[in-house]
């Protein structure tokens, strides 16, 4: 097998395994910022056990590398728009940085353990990594399944079953029928290994249930999808639902001259419509002040006969309260899903 060092020189063979991102929590459990994506430079350090300093030494020898695989700096706007919206929420546990905030997404993290030389925690996750891309070398499956077949899973839970039914069953069948001293045990036997065969068929036809398409099932992946982006990135998604379902004249305002709202448009008879976005990991909430906020922004200073509140995240009851009094709606994560997967939104009719 590849000595872990490999991957501190190979930069070809570092590319090759950034997607195992789940290796950081086997072999310590790496601690987020409250936005469920990102880590701080001390977050980093604190994980490796190294010093904040080697840690910003490799930032400026590999900066582009890391760049390329999530890490970014935050300065100006999107600094304070990063601080309003994630670092505010928790003020007594996590430091507020005064001019830039660096920070790293799981993949720059995993990244950085491949670069990281005076760090046992990182020479364990690169062994982790090599020892994995070893197995997956010099064991392969036997028969692979063909892209357009049912899943390794389901074919070995076939297996299984085609085992148990065609081949165990008769053999405790055939050794009751000569066996009287154990006669009863081999009963109970064989009506243990029936029950565990009916078992693997119900589990088989619930998982073909729940795999087979569905008309009302969102496509797979969207919420993923925007999980991963930024907030500008999420800003023009949603500006793109908007021209989808034909509103024009969508403008993404963006900086710190939006007076309150992100995305201006007209719907498709002409209405003036207006949108806040929120891109919140899924276990922050929207709440009501932010709705109140939103509310005086899109009646007073815009003017909107459409407001839409699309954050990725649920909302409060008291936050569902005030929109429904002030007309606003509240597009949560569940609605923004089916939205984002086709289905028209009913404000914009």
């Amino acid at each position: 097998m590849i000595n872990e060092s490999a991957l501190v020189e190979s930069r070809s063979l570092r590319d090759g395994v950034l997607e195992r991102t789940d290796v950081l929590d086997r072999v310590k459990a790496l601690s987020l910022l409250p936005d469920g994506l990102h880590v701080t430079t001390a977050m980093v350090a604190a994980y490796f056990g190294v010093t904040n300093e080697a840690v910003r030494q490799l930032k400026a020898r590999h900066h582009g590398e890391l760049s390329g695989n999530g890490m970014v700096t935050l300065q100006g706007p999107d600094l304070a728009e990063f601080k309003r919206d994630v670092l505010s929420r928790y003020p007594g546990g996590y430091p507020q940085p005064r001019s830039s905030l660096t920070l790293y997404s799981r993949r720059a993290v995993l990244n950085v353990a491949m670069l990281l030389r005076d760090s046992e925690v990182a020479r364990q996750v690169r062994r982790y990594l090599l020892d994995m891309e070893y197995r997956a070398r010099t064991h392969p499956v036997d028969n692979p399944v063909p892209s357009d077949s049912a899943s390794l899973d389901d074919r070995i839970d076939q297996r299984i079953t085609h085992i148990l039914g065609r081949t165990v069953v008769p053999m405790f069948s055939a050794l009751i029928e000569t066996s009287g001293e154990h006669q009863r045990e081999l009963i109970a036997l064989r009506s243990g290994v029936q029950r565990i065969e009916k078992r693997l068929r119900q589990h088989h036809a619930r998982l073909q249930r729940l795999e087979a398409p569905r008309e009302d099932r969102p496509l797979a992946g969207v919420m993923a999808s925007m999980d991963a982006m930024n907030g500008r990135e999420f800003e023009e998604h949603v500006a793109a639902l908007l021209r989808r379902d034909g509103c024009t004249g969508v403008v993404v305002q963006g900086g710190g001259r939006d007076r309150g709202v992100d995305i201006t448009a007209l719907t498709a008879h002409g209405r003036r419509l207006v949108v806040q976005c929120k891109r919140f990991s899924p276990h922050i909430s929207i709440t009501s002040p932010e709705l109140q906020k939103f509310v005086g922004a899109a009646k007073v200073l815009h003017d909107s006969e459409v407001a839409l509140f699309v954050a990725t995240c649920p909302f409060t009851r008291d936050a569902l309260d005030i929109a429904a009094e002030t007309g606003i709606t509240a597009v949560h994560r569940g609605l923004l899903e089916q939205w984002s997967a086709g289905t028209p939104l009913a404000a914009l009719e």
